[in-house]
Formats: structure tokens, sequence, C-alpha cells
């Protein structure tokens, strides 16, 4: 089901149950909300936690790596080295969509704690942004095959003790292993709970990886 939260469309999967949880999912540069679908049978998530799945398009945009051809982007990509220049005007147009879906879920009845904000690459790092700067103590954020532009950053004491999920892949030519663990290095320094695992893979996702996300989120649920 396509649905819009303002200008951002986004695809809604519901339980057979009433929905008490939510998982926010962004996708990467050039995917759409489809592309991490397949996720949600995937998780393989008991029915005592009936949870609703939004997967958002980003916006169509012109992306400079790419010589201008537009197509769904969190933000710009002006170089290879994407974390020397950030598009910080876009990331936070961004953000502000994705907490206007959190805002949306917690309207709907679902409790802060019961949100997941997560994304891979591009859509990881807006998930950081947006959970660590959220007015709401949400239930964990996820960020796979990610980077964390620090001077973005804009942490909400809300969000200090909220688990973070951080899966990387070793042999990742996109994002960086390096800059994956660096935002790991990073969110501990300043006292977050962070769960780092590292993968023998590229700039994907794997079953483990999954698998280990799964375990992470019954514990972050319960």
């Amino acid at each position: 089901m396509t649905k819009s939260q303002e200008d951002l469309l986004y695809i809604e999967i519901n339980p057979d149950m009433t929905a008490n949880f939510s998982v926010i999912w962004l996708h990467g540069l050039g995917a759409d909300g489809n592309d991490f679908v397949p996720f949600v049978e995937a998780l393989q998530l008991p029915q005592a936690l009936p949870t609703r799945f939004i997967f958002p398009h980003a916006p169509i945009m012109p992306i400079t790596i790419n010589n201008g051809y537009a197509m769904r982007a969190w933000y710009d990509i002006y170089s290879v080295d994407i974390n020397a220049r950030l598009d910080e005007q876009k990331m936070t147009s961004s953000v502000a969509l994705v907490q206007g879906l959190i805002e949306q879920e917690i309207n709907k009845g679902i409790p802060a704690k019961h949100i997941i904000l997560g994304g891979f690459s591009q859509g990881a790092v807006i998930a950081y942004l947006a959970g660590l700067s959220s007015a709401h103590s949400l239930g964990g954020i996820v960020g796979l095959s990610g980077y964390l532009p620090r001077s973005a950053v804009q942490a909400n004491v809300a969000n200090q003790d909220t688990p973070i999920f951080i899966g990387h892949g070793t042999e990742d030519q996109i994002v960086s292993y390096a800059l994956g663990k660096a935002a790991c290095m990073y969110l501990k320094e300043r006292g977050y709970p962070v769960s780092w695992h590292s993968y023998p893979m590229a700039h994907t996702a794997s079953p483990q990886e999954i698998h280990d996300i799964r375990n992470w989120l019954l514990k972050a649920w319960q």
C-alpha cells in the first residue's frame, strides 16, 4: 500500500492484528521503498509483536556524482569522498520528513519506545540523524552500511539511552568499513549503547545480518 505523509510517499505493511510496534526503514541511494520489503518476511517476528512496517520513498533529486542524473535520494552526493562535503540542507529536510513519520506513528497510538528507525547506506545516515535528534525516546536505531556525518548531528538527550545496531561489510567499497566503524566509535565515546556487527560482504545486507537484527530487535522490545 502506498500512502503519503505530506510529500513523502511510502509503502505501509500492516500485521493481521492491530499494530503495537512500528519499523520505519529508509532505503539507499537510487533505490526506493520496495528495496527492503522482503525484510518483513525475513525478520520472522513473532505474532506477539504485531508490527507495522513503513518503507518511505526518498524524494527524487539530481545527484552530482552521477552527472546530475535525477534519482531517489535523501541528499546529494558530491564526490566519491562521501564524507568530505555534506549536503546538510537536504539532510535536514529529509530528517524532518522522517520525523514526521515518527509523529504519525505516535499519533496512531504506537508508543515511541515501540518504534525502530533504521536504514541502509544513505538511509542509515538519515536514520542516525533523525533518531539521535528525535524528541521522543525511540525503541532503537539501526544503521546498515552507513556512516555518521558528525557536523550534522543534533543530539537530543531523549535518545541518549536508545539502543543502536550497526552492521557493516568488511569488503564494502561504496561506504568504507572504516566509516562504519568510525560511526560506532563516535557513538560509543558519547555513551550510546551500540551493538557493532561486521560481516564478510560488500555493500549489501546478508541473511546473517538480518538474523542478528531480529535478535537485537527482540531484546530492544522486551
